[in-house]
């Protein structure tokens, strides 16, 4: 079941989100719901504040004030459990149906973090994969994991040609 789980959005009363997201995982445990409610996250951020008398305060601050976001797999009982939850308003989505974020939403909102795991580095030769320049080797010249982006530089015509490429476009040269 952990695989039909989803991240979905709901609407909390004014300041209470703390209490709802605490409310849901005490729910969650008392009816032993682990198995259908994984997570549930208030989205913050650190933010460096000037007060008047010119004192620089660092203060962690909601980024969607009267919204928790909730991993969970929706069936009839998981909905019942979170929208029953004193201060919760319900979830967010069209005609009272709840409606999961998609993935490039979960990633935009940093809520999941995917570690990318890379084979390869900097001065390693790599067979391309895929695209126009498939089936040919190079060197890896730069590695930007954040972006996901490699740069090989491929020979060509008696030539060092550098190419940008996607990190999945390129796999370790086995020999």
């Amino acid at each position: 079941m952990a695989d039909n789980a989803k991240w979905y959005v709901v609407h909390t009363y004014s300041s209470y989100e703390n209490s709802v997201a605490a409310s849901i995982m005490k729910a969650v445990e008392n009816r032993h719901m682990q198995d259908l409610i994984h997570e549930v996250k208030i989205p913050m951020e650190t933010v460096t504040e000037i007060t008047e008398s010119g004192v620089k305060k660092t203060v962690e601050r909601k980024v969607f004030p009267g919204y928790v976001l909730v991993k969970m797999v929706l069936t009839d009982e998981s909905w019942h459990l979170v929208h029953n939850v004193r201060g919760a308003a319900g979830f967010v989505g069209a005609d009272g149906k709840a409606i999961p974020l998609t993935e490039d939403e979960i990633i935009a909102l940093g809520v999941e973090h995917r570690e990318v795991v890379v084979g390869i580095n900097v001065g390693d030769r790599v067979r391309i994969t895929d695209g126009p320049m498939e089936g040919y080797f190079g060197t890896v010249e730069e590695l930007d994991v954040e972006k996901e982006r490699v740069r090989v530089a491929v020979s060509m015509f008696g030539r060092e040609t550098p190419v940008d490429l996607d990190l999945d476009q390129v796999e370790a040269d086995k020999e």
